[in-house]
This record gives structure tokens, sequence and C-alpha cells, in this order.
């Protein structure tokens, strides 16, 4: 009788598990899938079913390519070596463990793909799901139990830093990585209209599991941006309220309570839902909240995602029409915004679901600290800063001319699907010319480079030369926004301010004052206004008067000796 309640005992755990079980269903949702465990588990389910493809992508910096997983209810199989046939669809692509130690969408998706294959939910009809399995490899190959001080399990997971150590977060404009690299690939085969890139949070305690982090809809712009804004994220939100799944938007705030008000997160081109937003694509983060239990994170972030797939599905006519007629406001001769600062005249109001927080004594610096009391919940009306306008912006030229020379440029234009023709022969335009006028440097280094922000151009038009081989690039593009976004120098993810330019910042011949002392006498006298102009700044410049050296350099820097290439951006703008 014994041996009967035993195996009656294996039999029923063995039926209670799916077929194809995952570590967080057979540790009660407290581990998480190794990389190995997660391509083999896709692996299987591909083999089992004609709706999964896996595709082999480019490589990464860990030495182990990319994934993609793609589901099409229509049961077609997908190959690199093909274009990637949409077939009238919108494609959806989710990216997970860019941050490894953030593991929930990786175990969230296994589960809805496989969900989805073995037909136990209703397959969208109208859109194709794409997922990257685990993006950042070389951090998912790095795992321990401790670098994520601030979260709630899983007991083992992955490192923020990829294989080189970058936050690959960061890195989509610059493209420092072979995982950037290979993603804006993966990303321009797909052509997805919605992407969804999957987080834990790593700030305030407050009583939601979810949170949302959408493209700003003032960003995105237009028609799509107002869709974004006024219907898809309130059916999100309210699908989810139904289900008993409370959301709220992304607790922006560090080392505050959020209750004083806070402002939504503004992904600038560097972040992944940022750079997707370029392509017009619609971005959202999901981010859990890490003190949560690492089983609840995963199952709010897989109802999360079903009910973005669903609204999106429902939407995609709507979505697809937005999308196309999207870049026709970024037309010759109009102003794009470069940057964006709060609008504070508009405000929203979120029923905020908090815990109460206090300044108290620390017990170890004898400073004050915040302390939350989960004893203290709370419902508040909190201020929501989520509307944003132009602090600057550009006129947008027709076509911008890239000097053959930087390369590194124009391969990652290429990389993103720019289009361009090379100049034919050697010849002089009327152009606009750029000069750095003014700019600032972080002190410390920040992924890899010292990253410029603050930077001002003086504008010049100017006859200039160009040369057989520089290449000319159309505005008029669906890349538009990419462009504008990396080659416009005072665009906060310029090329420029990533350090792309740097060279021109160096003065590279100079003079020896014994000599230049003498060309100087003369240059002064057959040039009266600028003589005058000099006289009049030793007057009113005291630290210039008392500055000899000062002096010369000024005068060299207005004479025909002064080299043009110093602080002169090389790519110059044509037309508009």
């Amino acid at each position: 009788m014994k041996f009967f309640s035993i195996l009656f005992f294996l039999l029923s755990v063995t039926i209670f598990y799916p077929q194809n079980p995952i570590k967080f269903e057979t540790s009660n949702g407290t581990e998480t899938q190794t990389y190995f465990e997660t391509i083999k588990f896709y692996t299987d389910l591909a083999q089992k079913h004609q709706s999964i493809s896996m595709i082999e992508m480019g490589m990464t910096d860990s030495g182990f390519p990319l994934h993609l997983i793609v589901f099409d209810p229509q049961k077609n199989i997908y190959h690199k070596q093909e274009s990637f046939n949409k077939r009238d669809k919108n494609v959806i692509l989710i990216n997970n463990g860019i941050h490894p130690g953030e593991p929930d969408g990786i175990d969230a998706t296994m589960l809805l793909f496989r969900d989805y294959a073995e037909e136990k939910i209703d397959a969208p009809n109208n859109t194709i799901l794409v997922a990257i399995p685990i993006y950042n490899i070389g951090g998912a190959l790095n795992r321990n139990s401790t670098s994520r001080t601030n979260q709630n399990g899983p007991h083992e997971y992955g490192f923020r830093g990829n294989a080189r150590n970058f936050d690959l977060n960061r890195d989509f404009i610059k493209a420092d990585t072979k995982n950037a690299q290979s993603f804006a690939e993966i990303f321009h085969w797909v052509k997805p209209a919605l992407f969804i890139d999957n987080h834990v949070s790593n700030g305030a305690d407050y009583q939601y599991t979810l949170t949302h982090l959408f493209t700003q809809h003032n960003k995105l712009g237009g028609a799509l941006g107002n869709y974004l804004h006024t219907s898809f994220t309130p059916q999100i939100e309210d699908s989810l309220q139904l289900q008993n799944w409370d959301i709220t938007p992304y607790v922006n705030v560090f080392n505050q309570v959020p209750e004083k008000g806070f402002k939504q997160f503004l992904d600038s081109p560097r972040y992944a839902s940022g750079y997707t937003t370029l392509f017009n694509t619609i971005g959202l983060t999901v981010e859990t909240h890490m003190l949560k239990p690492y089983k609840e994170r995963v199952e709010g972030t897989y109802q999360l995602m079903k009910n973005f797939i669903n609204i999106a599905d429902s939407d995609a006519e709507k979505i697809k029409s937005l999308q196309q007629n999207a870049n026709k406001k970024y037309t010759v001769g109009s102003y794009y915004p470069l940057s964006w600062k709060v609008d504070s005249t508009n405000t929203s109001t979120l029923k905020f679901k908090g815990y109460e927080g206090k300044m108290i004594d620390s017990k170890i610096t004898g400073a004050k600290r915040l302390k939350y009391f989960r004893d203290k919940p709370f419902t508040k009306n909190v201020t929501y800063y989520n509307y944003f306008k132009a602090a600057d912006s550009v006129k947008i030229p027709a076509a911008y001319i890239v000097p053959k020379g930087y390369w590194n440029v124009i391969e990652l234009l290429k990389l993103n699907n720019i289009e361009f023709s090379e100049i034919k022969k050697d010849t002089n335009i009327v152009a606009e010319v750029y000069r750095i006028k003014n700019y600032e440097t972080l002190k410390r280094p920040y992924e890899g480079h010292y990253l410029h922000y603050n930077t001002q151009v003086l504008k010049t038009t100017e006859k200039t030369s160009v040369k057989k081989g520089d290449i000319l690039v159309k505005t008029q593009q669906p890349g538009v926004r990419y462009l504008l976004e990396t080659l416009e120098p005072s665009a906060p993810d310029s090329f420029f301010n990533w350090n792309f330019f740097d060279a021109i910042l160096q003065q590279k011949e100079g003079f020896s004052p014994y000599i230049w002392e003498d060309l100087a006498e003369q240059f002064l006298n057959d040039n009266p206004s600028i003589k005058a102009k000099f006289n009049a700044k030793k007057q009113s410049d005291l630290n210039f008067a008392n500055n000899w050296y000062l002096q010369l350099d000024w005068l060299h820097k207005q004479s025909p000796y002064y080299e043009k290439s110093h602080l002169r951006y090389p790519i110059i703008r044509v037309g508009g």
C-alpha cells in the first residue's frame, strides 16, 4: 500500500509540471534558467512546434551568438538568409536579459511562448512575436547571488555588465559592443512595430509589483505619440487592473519618497526604447519591483506582456497606419526637437499606492536615512510630470555630407539601414558648417567614454570643398530621426557627444612665440580692424591684458596661420 502511495505521489508531480518545464516552475518560483538551459528550452520547443522558429543571429562580446525566437501562429518557418516576411502583420520584438541580474522577462517569455505554441492561450491574429532569449550573454554567464543588493530573488542570476563590462542599455547609439551591433541587425531585419524590454526597478518602495516605462509620448510625437498616451497606455493599465494587477508609471525617484511627485523617465536614444523610438516603434520598458517575490514578478511580467500583445493585436491596423505616417512631419525645413524639458504647466495625477517613508537617524552613519514602513500603506494623489516640451530644436536639412575618412560613422549608418550615395568627384558647394562653441565633459568615465554634454555650436554658411568618395545622406528616409539625433552635435546622444570627433577638439599646430611675435606685429599692421579689437580686449579684460601668451594665442586664432580644422565639425549640412 505504501508503494502505491509513493507511486501516486510521483505520478502526480510528473503530471503537475508541463512536458517542458523550466526551473522557475520546478523551484516554485525561486530560481531562473542558466543561459544554456534557456537555449535548450527553445531548441526543444522549436523541434516540437512548427509555430516556433529559432534563428542564430549576430555575435556578442561573449563569443556566443544571439538567438531569435519567432512565434508565428500561421506556422511559417523563418531563416536568417531570407528577408523577414511579415506577411502584412505587425511584429512585436521582446528583449530579455539586457541586465541578466533582472531575469524576470527571461522566464516570463519562455512561459508565454510555450503557452502560445501549445495553444493554451489564444494566439494573436495580426501579429508575429519575436524574442531575444538573453541579450547580455556574457552577463548571464557571470552568475552570482550577491550583486543585486536590493533584490528579492531569484537564488542566482547574472551580472549587469556584459563580457567587456559594458552596460548594454547605454550602448544603442555608440554601439561599442558586438551585442549592440547585432541588435541593430535584428531590429532592422524584423522591423518591429512595437518593442518590449524587460527589467527590474531599483528605486523606491511601494505597493506595486508592476511599473511601466513607455516611450515618452511627446518625444515619440504626433498622432502616434498621442495614441500611445491617450489610448494604448490606458488600455494596458485598465486591462491589468481588471485582472487584479495594479500598475503605475515607473517611479523615477532616488532616495526620496514618491508622494512628493515625480517625473516620467525620458528615454534618450542611448537606451533600448529610446533607440527604437527613432524608427517610430512604440516602446515599453517593463520594470517590476525588486522587493517583491520573484515568483510574483515573473507572473506579473507574463500578464503584462500578454495584455500588451492582445491590445497591440486588436489595434494592429491603427498602429500600422500611424507609423506609416509618422515620418511625414519631419520634412526639410521643419524643426526637430533635439532636447526636452519637463512642461510643468501640464501634469497628471496618480492615485498612488505607497508606503509611508520617513527620514530617521542612521544607526551606521548617524546621518539621516530614508526608511519605508510597510505596515503603513497609503493611497494618495501624487503629481506626475509626464508632459515634456522641446528645450532645443534644429532645422532639418535636405542632406548631410560625411567625409569618407569617418568610416566609423559610415559603418554605423550602414548598420542602421541608412541610405546614402557617394560623391562622384571633388567639388565645391555652399553648405552650413558647424564650429564647436562650447561643451562640457564628464569628469569620470561613463561606459567607456568621457561623455560631452551641453554642447553649443556656431553655424555659418560658406563655400566648402567635398571630395570624391565622401557620402551624401539625404534626410528624407525612414531613418531621418536617427540621422538628426546622431549627426547634430548638440543632440544629447550625438556621435559628437559620444567622443566620435574628439580629434577636432585638439589643436594640431601651434606657434613658437619668438617667431610669431614678428609675424603678429606685421599681421596687426596689415589688419587695422583686428588691431582695434585687440586693443579693446586688452582694455576690457584684465586677465587678457596681463597674460602675454593669451594675447599671442588670440592673435594667432585671428590669422590665416590658425588651422581651419580645429573645432570645425566635419559633417556639413546641405539645403533646407
